[in-house]
């Protein structure tokens, strides 16, 4: 039962006991890769602390499927192929925090029981991962931001010589200590000194892409609003003595 892998198969299942949390397909993977190193089945089972028919079976499963995971738990899954098309598009839908809610979610729904770890599994093996989503702006529109691109492109192509395109926005950075959240003992309140400052800067900013040079600043006392806004231009004017044109 001789195992050959190329460089790039071994790199790969290298890379992949590296990223899989299971610890029997960890397992699995080692068996392959010390076969193919020479390794005797005794060996590694020693080395694995499992009997050698597991080790045979681990080579056999590899050599005739090229299977490294294995049938419990989840991956061979209590629902039929129609359930798990419905489960499939509800979680696509809807996002769960915790498995043991989908747990619930498929009993109240298919009266078919998972275990936590089971489902982990069940969810690995059809495509899902635990990971963070990805925001975006909750006003998105890829219309409006088309249409944006658009008239930024023909405002560039008709600009005049004597114009320039300006970039700008303002912020509002505040001198005060922000309490953010980290892993900290139950029951343990963790003491966080704050400053007693709640003072907010107030600035307006434009920079002219190419020409950084040409980056105007300029800080308010109370608020940014439409008289601040004409200030601001004005004072960009002189500083940059251009003609201000904005879209």
């Amino acid at each position: 039962m001789n195992i050959e892998l190329t460089p790039e198969l071994k790199s790969a299942l290298k890379l992949r006991h590296s990223k899989v949390r299971d610890g029997y397909e960890r397992d699995r993977i080692k068996a392959v890769l010390l076969r193919a190193k020479g390794w005797t089945i005794t060996m590694i089972a020693q080395a694995l602390l499992v009997h050698e028919n597991t080790i045979s079976r681990h080579l056999n499963d590899f050599i005739q499927e090229q299977k490294l995971t294995i049938d419990n738990g989840g991956s061979s899954s209590h629902l039929n192929d129609e359930q798990t098309k419905k489960l499939i598009e509800h979680l696509s839908a809807t996002t769960y925090f915790h498995t043991h809610q989908i747990c619930t979610y498929i009993k109240t729904t298919f009266d078919i029981s998972y275990s936590v770890s089971g489902l982990n599994k069940w969810l690995h093996h059809n495509g899902f991962s635990y990971k963070h989503p990805k925001g975006v702006p909750h006003k998105f529109s890829a219309d409006k931001q088309d249409d944006f691109v658009d008239k930024y492109s023909t405002l560039k192509a008709e600009m005049a010589d004597d114009e320039v395109l300006l970039f700008m926005d303002a912020v509002h950075p505040t001198q005060a200590t922000k309490v953010a959240f980290g892993w900290i003992r139950t029951g343990v309140d963790k003491i966080i000194e704050t400053t007693g400052s709640r003072t907010r800067l107030n600035i307006v900013g434009a920079i002219r892409l190419g020409h950084l040079e040409d980056t105007v600043t300029r800080q308010y006392e109370k608020t940014v609003n439409g008289e601040a806004i004409i200030d601001f231009f004005i004072i960009s004017k002189k500083n940059i003595e251009i003609k201000v044109t904005s879209i």
